[in-house]
């Protein structure tokens, strides 16, 4: 009997999953659009945590943060700020929202608006500044208030203007164009954002601002190979999101990570987190870095992995592994793995390689468990010291215990 139910609450689960709409309607700012943002909020990646708890590339962001609203002037202030319990920090998954690295998210900043028409829920997500020394790896130097300065200035009013000439644009068939592409979703995202810019372009031509402002953001997305990955974040938050809630059902529906610690949350268990340690992920580092200045997992980006893409479709994207490490086949070997702990195949997002198979979708903690196979994640590494940002890239997987633990609360809950 209870069989019987976990299947059919599952099957309910996996039917919301996959007949997602996840579509840009616009660009918004913070404060005003993300429920429960007021000027002293901070959100953050992953499951809550307290200052006292933050590691350090979140300490920086939030550091940041607060010089970027102006609630501070130097580090010493933002310090002293944070301390001081005038700040509600929260998880950005509790307001709609998710966070790439870091995740910070404060009220002044430009955020994308994301509704999966098919339930009419929304999912928010800050634009992306690019790699190396930015907010999101707890870099918080003068260029970084600058760059985000200019990003709520001029790149999202442009954007804005642009999105409201071309009306809303389909995430889904773009994120399964960028698949049959060679990109994962995740942390390779070139056909992603060449595809974003191909399809925005004759609309910010089209606008009203100055010609340097046009071109100067024409630029920065040209520049930058990972605009579009702040894009598939809130399509798989917005897609998942109705999926919560589901007696009975044992698919995770959030994946996240804050820097300390790593916490899922399944279907038929409501919002409560199961959370364990973060690990220290295994890859590349840029020149003159090593695993010794790695900070732990950190991320909102792996909720791309709870939908089947990410690592679960790496072996679409082979040419991640100079990114992330390993081989092709590696890669392949990832994909054909993650089919054995969930409980579809998705039918948007085909992986060539294998004969256009579907990518793996739908997390069963039931599977992982008895498997002892773990979601495979690909992600960037951000340095443990506040103000760094980031130093490489590569593979990681989350802790057995929150699956464990899932498991033995959902046994005392229905059985």
């Amino acid at each position: 009997m209870i069989q019987e139910k976990i299947e059919k609450a599952n099957q309910e689960a996996l039917s919301r999953i996959l007949s997602a709409q996840p579509t840009i309607v616009g660009i918004g700012i913070a404060g005003e659009i993300v429920p429960g943002m007021t000027k002293k909020t901070i959100l953050h990646a992953g499951p809550p945590v307290t200052w006292e708890k933050m590691s350090g590339p979140l300490r920086g962001a939030v550091i940041g943060g607060l010089i970027y609203e102006g609630l501070a002037t130097n580090e010493e202030e933002a310090i002293a700020m944070a301390e001081s319990g005038e700040i509600t920090f929260d998880s950005c998954h509790h307001h709609n929202a998710v966070g790439p690295m870091a995740g910070v998210m404060t009220s002044s900043m430009p955020v994308w608006i994301v509704q999966n028409t098919t339930f009419g829920n929304y999912a928010y997500c800050t634009l992306n500044e690019g790699l190396g020394k930015v907010l999101r790896y707890g870099a918080y130097g003068e260029e970084v208030i600058t760059r985000l300065k200019w990003m709520e200035n001029t790149l999202a009013p442009v954007l804005k203007d642009a999105l409201a000439l071309s009306g809303p644009i389909d995430l889904k068939t773009m994120i399964a164009q960028v698949v049959l592409m060679g990109d994962e979703g995740h942390n390779r995202n070139k056909a992603g954002t060449s595809l974003f810019i191909r399809e925005i372009a004759p609309y910010i031509v089209m606008t009203k601002h100055s010609d340097k402002d046009k071109a100067d953001v024409l630029k920065f997305m040209h520049g930058n190979d990972h605009f579009f990955l702040n894009l598939t974040m809130p399509a798989c938050k917005s897609t998942l999101d109705p999926a919560a809630g589901i007696e009975y059902s044992t698919i995770v529906y959030g994946m996240a990570r804050n820097g300390t610690e790593f916490g899922i949350r399944v279907s038929g268990l409501g919002d409560r987190w199961f959370t364990a340690p973060a690990e220290i992920i295994d890859g590349l580092y840029f020149p003159g870095y090593s695993a010794a200045d790695a900070n732990p997992d950190i991320g909102d980006s792996v909720i791309t992995e709870t939908c089947g893409i990410g690592g679960f479709a790496m072996a679409a994207a082979p040419a991640i592994v100079q990114f992330v490490g390993g081989t092709p086949e590696d890669a392949m070997n990832y994909s054909r793995s993650m089919y054995e702990i969930t409980e579809t195949e998705n039918n948007t997002y085909k992986i060539p390689v294998l004969n256009f198979r579907g990518s793996a979708t739908g997390v069963d903690i039931r599977k992982v468990v008895e498997t002892t196979i773990l979601p495979i994640i690909n992600t960037g590494i951000a340095h443990k010291d506040p103000g760094v940002g980031q130093v490489g890239a590569g593979l990681v997987r989350p802790p057995m215990k929150c699956f464990e633990d899932a498991l033995e609360a959902f046994v005392e809950h229905y059985i």
